[in-house]
């Protein structure tokens, strides 16, 4: 019985010897991370101060008595000259109670309502670290996120492990001390020595399970990550314009912004949001940490099992898919399935190897059987294109190779029920229980294509989709499709994105472009008449404000992305902007001009010309244009037909967007834009339509405007409830006749048959030509 006892506290003794060490390494981990958040409060401290009080240098001191509900005497404040509430906010007690009239009770409640308007105005602002003009106060943040940024994605993972060690042994440590020692056994009751054996059993195997999981390792490596000396002021400028959205989502959790919850949840009945939040979130497998938003939307997406994630673009849609498929391979699952345009499929792969663990791979070109025969026996994520789709052997009832999650990207593509596409798409959901359809347009025409959508995910909800939903209004919509349906926009959860400047650029025709559009108007062609202002190059009016829009760009060391729906549109303006360079060109796909010095401009680089982006390059070619444009040092133009870039793309190295024509349908607009505008983008974008006054490009912006507004209704939140849907439901053909025949009737002087306006069905046959 002795030797047993002897045993039993040598082996206490031992697995206190290795708990304790765990648990001041979880300590410390969490003691240095919170050091480095002080430092990141600190930084920020005097910018939220300053932006706070510009803020309140705008509100009359009359708002105070708001705040009092009336209660407040103003007068003898105005009197003193104290108009804003930031002047009483800084007068502070003492100088407000020396003023005339001002009693203390007045100063009083007028300094604790100046505080109180400060502290709601505190809990909206968000600063925005401005690169291309630092100074020491930001210079001081930018380095402080630096360390944080620095530690990596598996920071997040170890404060996780860190938290619950810390927690779990502090408990246990104490508990099993008795149990170490034969006097304090002996003297110890049979209840303590009970729980004392108790905790050394389970120190041990809580001890045992972080080896196995090698979290010592992973709390030592983040310790020394968090220990490393502070960046200097350009090491820690170049790791923020690399890695920007990186920087702001560490700002996001120190700073202490609200967002808007009811937004950043995409405005879902509370039973549905209760089923999110009590949804974990493995991230054993995951790179990269959440934004709080993207969090709520994988946790969504598992929750509800078969869903429409239909965030605006540039919220991060991918890394919100890659979390869930982290999740379920955490849980033990081995086969997913990623559908998406041939486009972005190169990225997806790349995605999915830098953001998780999990292995890629690309079910696409001749050795796409071979790929899938390597997927169906070690797993792993498949990534293949719609096309593709439909040559893989679909998984039988029963049998065969059945994803745990089938993913698909721009799951627009699909809303036409007819098309192959669609077809191939559905029989794979069949056969799949989860489901996860991302697309950042999820409804452009009509409530019937959001049907078509969710007929593929939770046919069960499609009957409580009805036309009738349109006249109650966006509400209704949302609440009808709220189990299977989530859509966040930027302005409500990225507050910190630099400002998006837009500008209409009216140009009047040249006699040539006059002419040219109308000898298309008089052939009753649709697309001629979109690209007449480009028919003469030396002479085109909109051809000269983009050479004026690069130029100026270039002088500013900015890059710009010109996207045009017209292939021979986007090759007249690489040919201008080639003479301009002295006529310089390239090859293959990833064309360039030379980086040469503009003798007449002072020594101006003349920018880099890359492209086209075009449906005739490959994936892999699509992707190293973009990779060529944000490696280029310096100014540089991206050419891209509007469909081609205008999906799936990353183009945050731009600051400026030139669109040369208005769209047809005003989604590929706001998709092409977003490429752009995004999460990661690090200065203010400027986007520049260009458009011909007395022309279609006038007449097909008042025809879409209806349009447009039903998108912001539904796709978006709006409190816009008058659309009905036959205020969209318009083909793009019906739009071309009907402008084809305004505008013949317009240029035959408002009087007789406005003519022939030919087969405009047709048209769009010579669209990308």
């Amino acid at each position: 019985m002795a030797s047993e006892a002897v045993q039993a506290g040598r082996v206490a003794r031992e697995v206190c010897a290795q708990a304790g060490p765990l648990h001041q390494a979880a300590r410390a981990l969490r003691e240095e991370h919170e050091r480095a958040l002080d430092a990141v409060r600190s930084a920020l401290a005097p910018l939220k101060e300053e932006l706070v009080a510009e803020e309140l240098e705008l509100i009359p001191v009359a708002r105070l008595r708001d705040a009092t509900e009336g209660r407040l005497m103003l007068g003898a404040l105005e009197a003193a000259g104290l108009t804003t509430v930031r002047a009483v906010y800084e007068a502070g007690r003492y100088e407000l109670r020396q003023l005339p009239g001002v009693g203390e009770q007045t100063a009083d409640r007028a300094l604790a309502a100046a505080r109180q308007i400060a502290r709601a105005v505190g809990e909206t602002v968000s600063v925005r670290i401005d690169v291309d003009h630092p100074e020491p106060r930001t210079t001081a943040l930018v380095a402080a996120l630096h360390r944080l940024v620095e530690a990596g994605p598996e920071l997040r993972r170890a404060l996780d492990a860190a938290e619950r060690l810390e927690k779990r042994l502090g408990e246990l440590l104490p508990a099993a001390r008795p149990a170490s020692g034969r006097l304090r056994m002996l003297f110890a009751g049979r209840k303590r020595r009970e729980r004392a054996l108790a905790a050394v059993a389970e120190l041990q195997e809580t001890v045992a399970d972080a080896r196995r999981r090698d979290l010592p390792l992973l709390l030592a490596q983040a310790t020394t990550d968090l220990l490393r000396p502070p960046a200097d002021e350009i090491e820690a400028w170049v790791g923020f314009e690399l890695r920007s959205a990186e920087y702001y989502s560490q700002l996001a959790e120190v700073s202490e912004h609200r967002t808007d919850v009811a937004a950043s949840e995409g405005f879902l009945p509370s039973e549905v949001v209760e089923r999110v939040h009590a949804q974990p979130l493995d991230d054993t497998h995951r790179r990269v940490s959440l934004r709080g938003y993207q969090s709520f939307g994988a946790r969504f997406a598992l929750a509800q099992r078969r869903v429409i994630l239909g965030d605006e673009m540039g919220l991060g849609k991918t890394v919100q898919a890659i979390a869930v498929l982290a999740h379920l391979a955490a849980e033990g699952y081995s086969h997913f399935l990623v559908v998406c345009p041939a486009g972005v499929l190169i990225n997806w792969t790349r995605e999915i190897r830098s953001r998780s663990t999990l292995r890629a791979l690309a079910l696409h070109g001749p050795q796409r059987q071979d790929a899938y025969a390597e997927w169906c026996e070690r797993g792993g994520v498949a990534v293949t294109t719609f096309d593709m789709l439909r040559t893989l052997p679909a998984p039988e009832d029963g049998g065969g190779t059945r994803p745990a999650l089938l993913v698909v990207d721009e799951a627009h593509y699909v809303k036409n029920p007819e098309t192959r596409r669609s077809r191939s798409v559905a029989v794979w959901s069949g056969h799949c229980e989860r489901v996860l359809f991302l697309t950042g347009t999820p409804m452009e025409n009509h409530v019937e294509e959001f049907r078509a959508l969710l007929r593929h995910v939770r046919p069960d909800l499609v009957p409580s989709v009805r036309r009738s939903d349109a006249v109650a209004g966006p509400q209704a919509f949302r609440a009808s499709v709220a189990p299977a349906y989530l859509r966040r926009n930027q302005q409500d959860v990225l507050t910190e994105l630099p400002a998006l400047l837009q500008v209409d650029e009216w140009e009047e025709f040249s006699a040539a472009d006059e002419e040219a559009y109308r000898a298309a108007v008089a052939e009753g062609n649709f697309m001629a008449m979109r690209r007449a202002a480009y028919a003469d190059p030396e002479k085109s009016a909109k051809l000269q404000r983009l050479r004026e829009l690069v130029d100026e760009a270039a002088e500013n060391g900015l890059k710009v992305v010109v996207f045009s729906y017209f292939r021979d549109v986007l090759a007249v303006v690489r040919r201008a902007l080639a003479e301009e360079d002295g006529g310089a060109s390239g090859a293959d796909g990833a064309n360039r001009a030379d980086n040469a010095a503009d003798g007449a401009g002072g020594g101006v680089r003349r920018p880099v010309v890359l492209g086209p982006i075009s449906g005739s390059v490959s994936a892999a070619g699509r992707q190293q244009i973009v990779d060529d444009f944000t490696g280029t040092d310096g100014p540089a133009v991206l050419l891209s037909q509007i469909e081609a870039g205008g999906v799936g793309l990353n183009l945050q190295a731009a600051s400026v967007v030139v669109l040369c024509e208005p769209q047809v349908k005003p989604t590929l607009e706001h998709q092409a834009v977003a490429r752009a505008h995004r999460m990661g983008q690090t200065r203010p974008v400027q986007v520049h339509r260009l458009l011909a006054t007395d022309s279609v490009d006038e007449r097909l912006l008042q025809i879409l405007e209806n349009k447009s507004r039903l998108f912001d209704a539904y796709a978006r939140r709006s409190d816009t409830a008058e659309a009905s849907p036959d205020a969209v439901d318009i083909s793009d053909a019906a739009i071309a006749r009907r402008i084809v025949e305004e505008e013949q009737l317009r240029l035959a002087g408002g009087t007789g048959d406005p003519g022939d306006p030919g087969d405009t069905d047709n048209t769009a046959q010579d669209a990308r030509n």
